[in-house]
Formats: C-alpha cells, sequence, structure tokens
C-alpha cells in the first residue's frame, strides 16, 4: 500500500451471523461517513473477534492469542491494523509493528488480533467507499443495537464448529 494512500479509522462493532445464509460477518463501521463495512469471515475467527471483544480469555493461548505473545516477545507492538485493498471479494491487511515492520494478513486476523491489543483499526478510504452499506438512522440503529445485545450475550461457544481449532497439545 502506498504512503499516498488515505486510511480513515473504523470501529469494530463486531461479529453477526447472518441467519439466511449463514455468513459470519464481521462489521466495520467508519463513524464519519457513517458506512459500514461488511467483512465475510469463518467461524473460528468470528468465535476469536467476539470472545475478545466480551473479555473472555481461554485456559491455554489460541492462535491469535499466541501471535500477540510472539509480536510481544520479539520486543515491539502493534501499532495498528491497515485493511488495505480488496481485491475479487475477498478484504487484505497488514499489521503495522512498532519496529516500522508490515506483515500481511487476512483482514479477519488482523482484526482478531487489533481486538485484543485495543490498537487502532484503519480502512482504505477506497475500500470504504467500494465496500460500504449506509448506516441510516432507524432500522440500522436498530440492528446495531440488536447486534450490541447479541454481543453481550455471544459466547466462543457459538460458534463451535465441531471441529479443535488449537490441533494436538492443548
Amino acid at each position: 500500500m502506498g504512503e499516498d494512500e488515505e486510511l480513515v479509522p473504523v470501529e469494530v462493532v463486531g461479529v453477526r451471523q447472518h441467519l439466511v445464509d449463514e455468513e459470519i460477518v464481521v462489521l466495520l463501521l467508519d463513524p464519519a461517513s457513517e458506512l459500514f463495512v461488511p467483512i465475510v469471515i469463518g467461524p473460528s475467527e468470528g468465535s476469536a473477534i467476539a470472545s475478545a471483544q466480551a473479555g473472555i480469555v481461554p485456559r491455554r493461548p489460541m492462535t491469535h492469542d499466541l501471535l500477540c505473545d510472539v509480536i510481544s516477545a520479539a520486543g515491539t507492538v502493534l501499532r495498528r491494523v491497515e485493511i488495505t485493498s480488496l481485491e475479487h471479494g475477498v478484504f487484505h491487511a497488514a499489521l503495522v509493528l512498532g519496529s516500522g515492520g508490515r506483515v500481511d494478513s487476512r483482514a479477519s486476523d488482523a482484526i482478531a488480533v487489533a481486538v485484543r491489543v485495543g490498537c487502532p483499526v484503519l480502512c482504505s478510504a477506497e475500500v470504504v467507499a467500494i465496500a460500504g452499506v449506509e448506516a441510516s438512522a432507524g432500522p440500522a440503529e436498530q440492528e446495531l443495537e440488536r447486534f450490541r445485545e447479541f454481543l453481550e450475550q455471544v459466547t466462543p461457544e457459538d460458534f463451535d464448529t465441531g471441529q479443535d481449532p488449537g490441533g494436538e497439545g492443548r
């Protein structure tokens, strides 16, 4: 991503599962433009984001917790996450480290790490313009309120796929 690309701060509103098609999405909100950016994600990433937002700490580190620990052990911090582009329906992101390094990432993983460390999430203004959905008064605000209520009640088990995401040794 070029230095001249405009990035805008976005709020990670949370995770939602569509009832009709059962896709899981994370919603980002650009408060300045009042646009939501929905990103379809997998159940593991949805669980990771929702549990971190709910303040749930697993007994043993999950993958995103492990990445946070590795960043810290390497003597740096996660300065910010950037959602850099949307190519063929796939959102691309980068972890921007305090050391100046950039690490290519899937947007869902980058967001899961960002909510753990509390760093800013920025999104390309072009991505917001292309993928953004209007956040209008009325039904959208009601939807946002229902979504926040959902976040208060969601648990990692709600996204259980029956597969152990951690593998052996947990």
